[in-house]
């Protein structure tokens, strides 16, 4: 993908996003506040953020249990690891699955932008077949990090970053923390 065509499909799904969460019946900001909504605050597009991964499949996925941010319980199978690097240091995470035959992966993750920039909690990456090289390689694009839906509200129920996935390095790319009325838009 080129590089254009790469920031014009970034600027396009972000758009797609914020007329969702502004207009759509499930969207889960609250009603109450989707007529002031005027977009998230996204940090800007950075190319050296998205990389095409090898995925480390475990020989024997674990099945974790993961809290949420309402005191519950999900399981999740610890499916596969990325590695990649952010300004020279290596860093890891696991994908997981919520089950062996599911072709999608879940890559929840915290950073040092947490709690002051973006959502405390963390945030989330999902790859889709889709999301795949030619050579079978996955594409792995921070800029499309997002929020969870409890970041919008209390009412949902999400899972919260195992540790394992607590990236001590700032990754600036994807959507910030969602501050209500007022607070959110480019």
């Amino acid at each position: 993908m080129t590089d254009d065509a790469w920031l014009d499909a970034l600027r396009t799904h972000r758009e797609q996003k914020d007329r969702y969460l502004a207009g759509d019946r499930n969207s889960p900001v609250p009603p109450d506040q989707r007529e002031v909504f005027d977009g998230l605050d996204y940090f800007d597009p950075d190319p050296d953020l998205r990389f095409e991964l090898e995925l480390r499949e475990y020989d024997d996925p674990e099945r974790i249990t993961i809290g949420t941010s309402t005191d519950g319980e999900r399981e999740y199978l610890a499916w596969a690891r990325f590695e990649f690097e952010v300004h020279g240091e290596s860093y890891a995470l696991d994908a997981y699955r919520a089950d062996a035959d599911e072709g999608r992966l879940w890559v929840p993750f915290r950073d040092e932008t947490n709690a002051e920039e973006t959502y405390g909690a963390g945030r989330y990456l999902d790859l889709e077949a889709a999301d795949r090289t030619d050579d079978g390689r996955w594409v792995v694009d921070f800029n499309y990090a997002y929020n969870p839906f409890c970041a919008y509200s209390p009412r949902y129920e999400c899972p919260l970053v195992p540790m394992e996935n607590w990236l001590e390095v700032r990754i600036e790319a994807g959507e910030k923390d969602y501050e209500g009325p007022g607070g959110g838009g480019e």
